[in-house]
């Protein structure tokens, strides 16, 4: 059993952390630590940090309808690499010692961060030098990522939104809706596993995912309204920031 107090105070982070997160932020930069602070141990907050995440699809997909105008085939094509590294980033944290792989995320979280930070001028680079040859990098990119959101999840949003912004569509907005959609197929995977077979903290993962179905159904109209390259940068530094944390202070 949880208190009322904390209800309220995973209710109050979880639209906190929904509007970030929809907006190209980072969603368990808030979430994360909230459930630490209740109380809920590392490993269970991680695994029910991911369910609560299911909060975070709907209300992203219903805010972001105009951007997502069209792209039904296109997320319909990479919404199953998403699912299959979702899946293998479940088995992996079930299954196998995860301590080496968490020192591991703070450089991942800090290069995502960085990518996004000067995505620009590698966009430039990217037309001039590979064009649209390369037609493996997304893939790849994208089953990496879906590996790690299942795995951990913190951060996974930058680095999608990087991938995407890279290869994808340089409108930040509609990359960002894409992210969304993307990292919601993931997250319904892996919080289905973790649902079967993982220690999940129900009354607090419900708490959570309503908080983040509220403010990610705002989020994408904080990116219709300020400049895309100021969510970037904030974006990045909020990326610098939580992998600074968990580098200090890894589960």
């Amino acid at each position: 059993m949880i208190s009322s107090a904390d209800t309220f105070l995973l209710t109050g982070a979880g639209v906190i952390a929904g509007v970030m997160g929809s907006a190209g932020g980072i969603t368990s930069l808030i979430s994360y630590p909230a459930l630490l602070a209740i109380g809920i141990p590392p490993l269970p907050a991680n695994v029910t940090n991911a369910v609560a995440l299911m909060g975070s699809f709907p209300g992203s997909a219903l805010g972001s309808r105009p951007e997502l105008k069209g792209q039904g085939p296109w997320l319909r094509r990479w919404a199953l690499v998403a699912i299959v590294g979702g899946v293998v980033g479940v088995v992996l944290l079930l299954s196998t010692p995860d301590r080496v792989f968490n020192r591991i995320v703070p450089y991942l979280l800090a290069s995502a961060a960085l990518v996004l930070l000067v995505q620009p001028r590698i966009s430039r680079w990217h037309e001039n030098r590979l064009g649209r040859g390369n037609r493996y990098f997304l893939p790849i990119g994208l089953f990496v990522v879906s590996v790690y959101s299942g795995y951990f999840g913190a951060g996974s949003g930058v680095m999608i939104l990087a991938l995407l912004l890279l290869t994808v569509d340089k409108e930040f907005p509609r990359a960002n809706a894409l992210k969304n959609m993307i990292l919601g197929v993931a997250d319904v995977v892996a919080a289905i596993g973790f649902l079967l077979f993982g220690p999940v903290h129900v009354e607090a993962a419900l708490a959570l995912a309503g908080g983040l179905l509220v403010g990610s159904f705002l989020g994408p109209s904080v990116t219709r309204r300020m400049p895309p390259n100021v969510i970037r940068v904030l974006v990045a530094l909020l990326g610098f920031a939580l992998a600074i944390w968990l580098w200090v202070a890894p589960r």
